[in-house]
């Protein structure tokens, strides 16, 4: 299918061939009639794209200190080549489409194949021919609504949030100060809801499309503003239109310093509007479909994408004067280049278009029969993945990179072109149905590793899985179940240069390790217990099985206690009668070093502190030799097995507070 990209680290726009998406659990599969270019956002968005590497730093201050943090504890050049990892991607653009929907995943109820319906949200209602969308950001489209005007619904409900954050009042006086296409949705809305409008835009002829005049300083009961600028001079104007006791309302992205003279003086109340509304960035509303109560949450984003489709059927909006251009979508670039070029064309409202085709199933992806003794499946491609392992697999002359899988079909070709795969695709159960690829590596969330690791060893593949293995014990007891032994868990830290070192301390040894994180931004996936499993399985396992290693005895019983959902300490007794603790927390300074490990015993110690070297490429190189060879693998299944029954123990002990026997 065609998608829009920008190349990330070029800022080249292009219309590429890319997998369509696999519908997923929850989700509706649409077919793309229109979709809308949100000049504002997608502008700031694409500008940022071309920035130069200054530029972007400039542009994201916070991900500099983030950048120095990691030069601080992994050293220039691995810092280097993940920076330049993350800054070689493709990012889809778009987040307001209309279509039909030709599949459902399982678990949707409200929908049907051959429903009309708006799709919103960044990354998921793409500019593209076919987009995957969770259930709660899409709407049905009532009869006699055309989909150009359909496509306008995700901005129609940002447009309505901010006019109910407003709070505004039948006969109320209201000032739009910004009247791009943001803006004159709003316009509309508010006449609609039997307030009298006033307006302010520096472009000529936007107060008349809007029909509006210009606002008088204290004459407005509310101002909303939907500009876009790095100045800060929109909320100084809103401050002199505003009445004593007025609000202030925030829907576009301006300059935030409020001048705290006027806006005290006149005890003014400043509100943001949060997109589209309440479910916004919440996981489990958007991702999970779980929808807020009614009586609770009256106008959630998809409530308010509802409220602006049934205006457009009852004809209180009028939608035709804003849709000023059309591009075809393999024309798309130019769409950008008209809300993002110097000349004076005026524009309001663009659409792409797509023609209406077949999706076309994927086919059964073939690798060319390779003479390589690994020819490898990859089944996700984080950030992790692109950084670390695939660079190791690529390098290795026994190796043949076949197939990549990721969750989107742009990151797939992507990923597919800068590695050299032979093929991309977004169906996982293909890279397992090709007989001639052996080796499969899974670096999805996790919790699909357990899935897909049972899937590929059952076919016969050997698999490499990103740890955690699983996030149950009943997962990892099918697993198990399969018979096939040929398995590998990322448990790198015992392939460091210094893990050789602690091999040769007698035993039984006394081991601490300490591990200081920083705390995950809200809502991360890894956080979220059915996708991340939580910290404790996803990162302490590591921790575990290195314990495991230099004891070279498995762990018969474990105590564990902590706070919140990332701080723990363990303390864990071994076969032979060792020792050791691991203790894990975010609560400590940046600054210091994330690992350290102490492991006394027979008279000798050994301390590491900060290793750069965390074991990867000599675990790779292993890996590899052992699938070349057909020998035993680099860990020994009972080993993983031990490892991961253990730091499911760790669990178990902070919820009950007692002991756990492994």
């Amino acid at each position: 299918m065609k998608q829009l990209v920008q190349d990330f680290k070029t800022g080249e726009l292009m219309v590429v061939e890319v997998p369509p998406p696999a519908v997923g659990p929850g989700e509706l599969l649409v077919r793309n009639a229109f979709s809308l270019v949100s000049a504002g956002t997608e502008r700031s968005t694409v500008e940022m794209g071309q920035a130069s590497l200054l530029g972007k730093a400039r542009k994201r201050p916070d991900l500099v200190k983030q950048v120095f943090d990691t030069v601080r504890r992994e050293g220039l050049s691995a810092t280097i080549n993940k920076v330049q990892s993350r800054l070689d991607q493709w990012k889809a653009l778009g987040y307001a489409t209309a279509g039909t929907v030709i599949e459902v995943g399982e678990g949707v109820t409200d929908f049907a194949p051959g429903d009309r319906v708006a799709c919103g949200g960044q990354d998921r209602a793409s500019h593209a021919e076919f987009v995957a969308v969770p259930q709660n950001l899409c709407a049905k489209i009532p009869d006699g609504i055309a989909f150009e005007h359909a496509a306008f619904t995700t901005l129609g409900a940002i447009a309505l949030h901010g006019v109910r954050q407003a709070d505004v009042r039948l006969g109320e006086t209201v000032a739009v100060i910004g009247l791009g296409l943001v803006g004159q949705l709003v316009v509309q809305l508010l006449k609609a809801s039997g307030c009298r409008v006033v307006g302010w835009d520096p472009q000529p002829g936007a107060c008349a499309l809007a029909g509006v005049e210009a606002g008088e300083p204290d004459s407005a009961d509310a101002v909303i503003i939907a500009a876009a600028t790095d100045s800060s001079e929109p909320l100084q104007l809103a401050a002199q239109l505003c009445r004593d006791r007025g609000r202030v309302v925030m829907v576009g992205l301006t300059g935030m310093e409020i001048p705290r003279d006027i806006f005290y003086r006149k005890e003014l109340d400043f509100r943001l509007s949060r997109s589209y509304g309440p479910g916004r960035y919440d996981p489990v509303y958007e991702d999970k479909g779980v929808d807020y109560p009614i009586g609770y949450v009256r106008w959630t984003e998809q409530r308010n994408m509802d409220a602006f489709l049934q205006l457009l059927a009852a004809k209180k909006l009028y939608l035709a004067p804003l849709v000023t251009h059309v591009f075809p979508i393999a024309a798309a670039p130019k769409a950008y280049a008209l809300i993002t070029g110097t000349k004076p064309e005026h524009f309001v409202g663009v659409l792409l278009q797509y023609p209406k085709s077949e999706i076309r199933s994927q086919q059964p992806v073939t690798t060319t029969t390779p003479r390589s003794a690994v020819v490898l499946g990859v089944i996700g491609a984080g950030n992790y993945a692109q950084g670390v392992l695939l660079p190791l697999f690529k390098a290795s002359k026994d190796v043949t990179l076949a197939t990549v899988c990721t969750a989107t079909g742009a990151k797939a070709e992507k990923t597919r072109e800068k590695f050299g795969f032979q093929n991309s695709t977004t169906d996982w159960r293909a890279v397992i149905a090709d007989k001639a690829i052996n080796t499969v590596l899974v670096a999805t969330r996790h919790n699909l590793h357990a899935e897909i690791v049972c899937a590929a060893l059952r076919a016969g593949k050997t698999v490499f899985c990103e740890k955690p293995l699983c996030l149950r014990p009943e997962e990892l007891d099918e697993i198990i179940k399969t018979g096939n032994d040929r398995l590998m868990v990322g448990f790198n830290r015992r392939f460091a240069p210094f893990a050789a070192q602690v091999r040769k301390l007698s035993p039984p040894l006394v081991m601490r390790y300490r591990v200081s994180v920083q705390p995950l931004p809200h809502g991360h996936w890894v956080s979220d217990p059915d996708v991340g499993g939580g910290r404790i399985l996803g990162e302490v396992c590591h921790f575990v099985d290195f314990l495991q290693f230099a004891a070279r005895s498995k762990p018969v019983r474990v105590f564990a206690q902590g706070f919140g959902t990332d701080n723990v300490q363990v303390s864990l007794r071994f076969a032979d009668g060792s020792v050791g603790s691991v203790d894990y927390f975010d609560v400590a300074d940046a600054a210091l070093a994330k690992e350290q490990i102490e492991v006394f015993g027979g008279g000798q110690h050994l301390v590491v502190t900060d290793f750069r070297d965390k074991g990867q490429p000599e675990q790779i190189r292993k890996f590899i030799e052992a699938v070349k060879s057909g020998g035993p693998m680099p860990i020994p299944l009972e080993e993983i097995v031990a490892s991961t029954r253990a730091t499911f123990a760790v669990l178990a002990s902070q919820h009950t507070g007692q002991a756990i026997e492994v």
